[in-house]
Formats: C-alpha cells, sequence, structure tokens
C-alpha cells in the first residue's frame, strides 16, 4: 500500500503532463479550444477523471498486487482538439499527437536522470538517505510509468494517439475508413485487456525502456532502495 501512494502522485502528474502537451501543441498550431475550456494548464483538477485518474489506478493495483505483479496505469480526460483550426492540418495533427507520447518518454527520462542526482545527494548527506530512498522508489515508479503511457498511447487503436500517426500513412479512402473505427476504439481496447498475455507483448518494449534507462543509473541508488 506504501508503493501505492508513492506511485499514484506520479502516475497523476503523468497523465496531466501528457494531455498538457497536446493543449499547448494544439494551442502553438492554431486552435484554442483547449485554451478556451481551461485545460491548457498544470493543475490536476481540470483533467482528472473521477474513474480513469484515481479509481482504475487503484483498482488495477490492488488486483495486480493479489496476483504478486503490483502495477498501476490511469488516464485523463482528453483534451479536446479541433484539427479543422490548424494552420496546417497534417502537420499539426502529426505535431499535436505525437506532443504527448514525446511528453512521458522525456519525463521517463528525466526520472531516471534524478534517480542518479538524489543518489548523489543522499550519498552526500547521511541524514537524508531515509527520505532520499523514498524519492528515488517514486523516480521508478515515474521511469515506467511514463514509459507505460509512451509505449501505450502508440498503440495504433483510435482514439489512441497512435491511430492518428498511422492515419496519415495510409490512403486516403482507407484512412476515413480507419477514423470511423474510433467509435469503437475504446471497447476494442477493453477486450484486449481480457485476452491473457496480449499486453505483455504489446508493452514489450516498456520492460526494454526501463530496464536499460534504471540500469544506466542503478549505481546511485541509496541502500534503503535496493532490495
Amino acid at each position: 500500500m506504501t508503493d501505492l501512494v508513492l506511485a499514484l502522485p506520479i502516475l497523476l502528474f503523468s497523465v496531466v503532463a501528457h494531455e498538457y502537451a497536446h493543449a499547448w501543441t494544439a494551442y502553438r498550431q492554431g486552435d484554442d479550444t483547449a485554451h478556451a475550456l481551461g485545460r491548457l494548464t498544470l493543475n490536476p483538477l481540470p483533467h482528472i477523471d473521477p474513474v480513469m485518474s484515481v479509481l482504475f489506478p487503484i483498482g488495477l493495483w490492488l488486483m495486480t498486487s493479489a496476483a504478486g505483479h503490483p502495477f498501476t496505469f490511469g488516464a485523463a480526460k482528453p483534451v479536446p482538439v479541433d484539427p479543422r483550426k490548424f494552420r496546417d492540418y497534417r502537420r499539426g495533427d502529426l505535431i499535436v499527437s505525437s506532443a504527448g507520447i514525446i511528453t512521458n518518454l522525456l519525463l521517463g527520462a528525466a526520472c531516471a536522470a534524478l534517480f542518479a542526482v538524489v543518489g548523489i545527494v543522499g550519498g552526500a548527506a547521511p541524514g537524508l538517505e531515509r527520505a532520499l530512498g523514498t524519492v528515488q522508489r517514486m523516480l521508478v515508479f515515474g521511469v515506467s510509468i511514463n514509459f507505460t503511457l509512451a509505449v501505450f498511447n502508440l498503440v495504433p487503436i483510435p482514439p489512441l494517439d497512435g491511430s492518428h500517426l498511422l492515419y496519415h500513412l495510409l490512403p486516403p479512402a482507407w484512412g476515413a475508413r480507419y477514423r470511423h473505427l474510433g467509435r469503437f476504439g475504446f471497447v476494442v481496447i477493453f477486450a484486449a485487456f481480457l485476452v491473457p498475455g496480449l499486453w505483455n507483448v504489446v508493452l514489450w518494449p516498456v520492460d526494454v525502456l526501463s530496464v536499460g534507462a534504471l540500469t544506466l543509473v542503478r549505481d546511485f541508488a541509496l541502500p534503503s532502495v535496493v532490495r
């Protein structure tokens, strides 16, 4: 339960940063929809979805903890975007759709870098070692959660960000039909969660990224973090 308390703030910040990135890049591309609705902010309140930002992450953690592999995941309310307002539709859609993914990748890398910084500070200040060890545990969650969000959103199932990127690679007629699948996208995603082992395959890059990043900084781990 202690780890859940550490992971939830990291998850909340990560999903809010993801949506803020969409809102900011959309505004830069000419779409003021999110700005007008008060979504161009890092304040979590306008972004929180009670189910996907709170209840689902807690429930997922409890279920996976019972299975011996605690894990959490969630989402914020999607930022409204009107691509018709982009100065250049194709360029704007590609930039806005990739913004959240890039943000989570950068946050994952930043958490790994901060892990090393905290370790250096903890080594120089033994009295703070216990508290800073807790910070490092949070940063480990920051690495895995952000890489999970990035890879998950790359899945090309509408309306996930990856579907926008794939859409522009398809011939116009195929792209139009593909976009129509967005009406059933969440049903497909939910059904996919029920297929045993499927997401372990889809999300395998998360392990590669997380293990790789944490391996680079493992020598900075404080004793209280090493298990």
